[in-house]
């Protein structure tokens, strides 16, 4: 099984729009409303694409029992804890370029983090588990590490978070990391412009507890530096961007699927490459049938 914690979900309102004026009436000529999350995100390609998922975290009002109503129409198997307060609605403006306005959304306490955790210990050795997305108000930012430490020996942990929260996550050796260029930047606080360097600041990473190490690099495809230290690179396949959120989610999901396939770096690559760039060609998340014509062509 490959569980997902989504800590601070979310009701995403997708509108899209041929112009935008700032202080005007604007109106959109498509819209719809979708699952929010970087962990639900990597649930629902997964379930796409015919893996057993469960998505983890916490919900709460009428728009968390939509949320759950919508995954579970993706074939998702959902085990939320119950907020009292309701979880948020994110906006995403579409309009040449992606606009976003994320709410704050849920505060979470000690008893609800514990409760999760306790949850987390029942994993199996031989299941997955995918820790991912900003933390809510009241929760450390060592909250992904301490998650990380109760599951049992034999889980593979995957890891896609930015700053302090992930270098404290790096302390439990996380079988996979996912920092896209931008976030490599911010990490080390410095510009990065040559592949050269990618290696250099992903093999510090790598020195620093990760397992492995899949940077995103947008349109110019991404770079592994996997746990033998070799590397592997792919390019993007041609295509017209339409949507990029959740292209990195699509990456991380489609590294895991095929990896439990092959149990090949390069390979998984290469899957994980088609699978973010079929995303950010779709309106939304990305179906198989695009994937696997993507993935033929690398």
């Amino acid at each position: 099984m490959i569980y997902t914690v989504t800590l601070n979900p979310s009701l995403d309102y997708v509108a899209f729009c041929d112009t935008f004026n700032f202080g005007k009436t604007n109106r959109t000529n498509n819209e719809y409303v979708v699952p929010g999350g970087k962990g639900l995100n990597i649930s629902i390609l997964l379930s796409r694409l015919g893996d057993d998922t469960c998505a983890l975290g916490f919900t709460g009002g009428f728009t968390g029992k939509e949320l759950t109503r919508l995954l579970n129409k993706e074939g998702i198997n959902c085990d939320f804890q119950d907020v009292a307060q309701s979880t948020r609605i994110n906006i995403k403006l579409s309009c040449n370029k992606i606009t976003e306005f994320n709410a704050s959304g849920i505060t979470l306490d000690n008893n609800k983090i514990n409760a999760l955790k306790e949850k987390l210990k029942t994993l199996k050795s031989g299941d997955w588990l995918c820790l991912s997305g900003s933390i809510p108000k009241g929760a450390d930012i060592s909250i992904y590490h301490d998650l990380a430490l109760c599951v049992p020996q034999g889980v593979k942990v995957v890891i896609d978070a930015v700053g302090k929260p992930l270098i404290e996550a790096l302390k439990v050796k996380p079988f996979l990391i996912k920092p896209n260029i931008d976030e490599l930047c911010d990490i080390f606080e410095c510009e990065i412009k040559t592949q050269e360097e990618i290696i250099f600041y992903a093999k510090k990473l790598k020195d620093m507890g990760a397992q492995n190490v899949l940077v995103s690099l947008g349109e110019d495809g991404a770079l592994l530096l996997d746990d033998t230290g070799k590397i592997h690179t792919t390019k993007p396949p041609k295509g017209k961007a339409v949507n990029t959120v959740a292209a990195g989610d699509s990456m991380i999901a489609g590294f895991i699927h095929q990896f439990i396939k092959t149990n090949d770096y390069a390979d998984s690559l290469k899957f994980a490459t088609a699978s973010g760039s079929a995303t950010a060609f779709s309106p939304w998340i990305a179906k198989p049938e695009l994937i696997e014509q993507l993935y033929k062509t690398l």
